[in-house]
């Protein structure tokens, strides 16, 4: 099923080394990312694994075939956050239904504004409360097999009964069992057991089960959906860096232990932290922005930014590197996307995603050197060469871009006047009145249009417009 001689690597968290990814069946390729818990809009850091993992899923589909990828992309609708922000938004529904309500409107939010981001659809996005059957036989094997016990109205893991726990984070359990406040959590065997099953009272979300009404602990939802759609052991598990402890941890520990696996997922991959203006995002510091602002107000920058920048803004740092987020990055990023686009623009049919940006972004999805690759093609393609054109184009769709930019509000009028203004300097520069060029050039950047000179094969000036914030 593999297209050509392609190898892609990546860097294994768990192995912390790059290698080169070899499916366990190349007929069906499997990938499980750890998707928001909808209890509000998501954030600028929620973006960021939906975009790069997305771009594994689009380069994973080129080489392996669309038909030959499963991507799971989960939803977390049962949380204790989303249990206030349903009291606090329909305090007069009963709470399942006031539950459902900001989960489905929050879910619906988040696949509007990854579908902005230009990200493909996951092959599923299994929801958590869809699963609540498969944790329950979940906890019931570990019971079985001696990793999990009931106590205090829990039914908790057992880190102790599993010899190499902590392989994934480095951690030593012995650490942690130092810090840990024993008095809080006197009914656990050791201090880092974590909770599968908890008992449920009459405010909160529950489902019936064998240890009493109650609800899933976070790691368990993961562990079930991960193996419904993909099987006990899969390909790819990937997620943002703060989830490789507890998170993927625990994960590992329950899915390896329940079924008997020597692992649950044989590549595991994260992206970097992300910060605003260089502070740590947070409500109390004001800087708290989610992707639906940016995208429909203008409380960043005093802009509204199109979902192709924002998605070359979080690829234009390596997936694995911390992120800044700034309005300066999403200017630089707007004007690198429209260079590519303007040139672009001159393809005139179809044609194929260029080799040497495959290869850079096979290589753990060195978008840096991808882009440096779509320089060069631009530059063919400005100076008028039809097939670099066609190239750049497909390329951009490839990557999820848009090859042409998204058309302003502008009126038949006033595009009339501005390429009659671009004909008029044309024909000041063939007179030589270089005065008489720069007035219409300035006057036209004053009504915030931006003039693009450039030269095609046959050495004549050619001149493209847009529209500047």
């Amino acid at each position: 099923m593999a297209s050509g001689d392609t190898t892609i690597r990546l860097t294994n968290t768990l192995t912390r080394t790059k290698e080169d990814f070899v499916p366990l069946d190349a007929a069906n390729v499997r990938m499980y990312v750890c998707g928001p818990t909808v209890y509000d809009f998501a954030h600028i850091g929620n973006a960021r694994p939906a975009i790069v993992f997305d771009v594994l899923f689009r380069l994973l589909r080129h080489v392996y075939g669309e038909t030959h990828v499963t991507y799971v992309r989960n939803i977390t609708d049962v949380d204790d956050k989303i249990n206030a922000r349903a009291v606090r938004d329909f305090p007069d529904l009963p709470l399942n239904e006031a539950i459902r309500k900001v989960t489905e409107t929050t879910a619906q939010q988040y696949f509007k504004d990854t579908a902005a981001l230009g990200c493909l659809e996951p092959t599923v996005q299994p929801r958590a409360t869809d699963n609540i059957a498969q944790m329950q036989k979940l906890i019931g094997d570990l019971e079985r097999r001696g990793h999990a016990y009931a106590a205090a109205g829990e039914v908790l893991f057992n880190v102790g009964s599993m010899p190499d726990y902590g392989a994934l984070s480095g951690r030593d359990l012995t650490e942690n069992l130092a810090g840990a406040r024993i008095a809080v959590d006197a009914h656990k065997r050791n201090p880092a057991d974590f909770v599968l099953w908890k008992q449920s009272n009459a405010t909160e979300p529950g489902w019936d089960s064998p240890w009493g009404r109650g609800r899933p602990g976070w790691h368990i939802e993961c562990s079930a959906m991960s193996e419904r759609y993909l099987g006990q052991v899969f390909d790819i598990h990937a997620g943002g860096l703060d989830l490789i402890f507890p998170h993927h941890e625990n994960e590992i520990a329950q899915s390896r232990c329940a079924h008997g696996t020597p692992t649950m997922a044989r590549y595991w991959l994260h992206n970097g932290f992300l910060q605003v203006e260089g502070q740590k995002m947070s409500k109390s510091l004001g800087n708290f922005i989610t992707v639906h602002e940016l995208l429909k107000t203008e409380k960043f920058g005093g802009h509204k930014w199109p979902g192709e920048v924002l998605r070359l803004a979080m690829l234009m740092t390596h997936y694995r590197e911390p992120i800044d987020f700034t309005v300066k990055r999403l200017e630089e990023a707007e004007d690198k996307l429209r260079g590519w686009q303007r040139a672009a623009a001159a393809a005139k049919g179809t044609g194929t995603p260029d080799a040497s940006v495959l290869e850079a972004l096979s290589d753990d999805l060195n978008f840096h050197r991808a882009a440096v690759a779509l320089d060069v093609i631009a530059r063919k393609a400005s100076r008028g060469t039809d097939t670099a054109a066609e190239c750049l184009a497909a390329t951009l769709k490839f990557f999820g871009f848009p090859a042409t930019a998204l058309v302003e509000t502008t009126s038949a009028a006033d595009t009339s006047r501005i390429e009659s203004l671009v004909s008029e300097r044309l024909a000041a520069f063939h007179a030589k009145d270089f005065k008489r060029a720069d007035e219409i050039r300035a006057a036209l950047l004053a009504d915030g249009i931006q003039l693009m000179d450039s030269k095609n094969e046959a050495g004549e000036r050619v001149t493209k417009w847009e529209i500047k914030r």
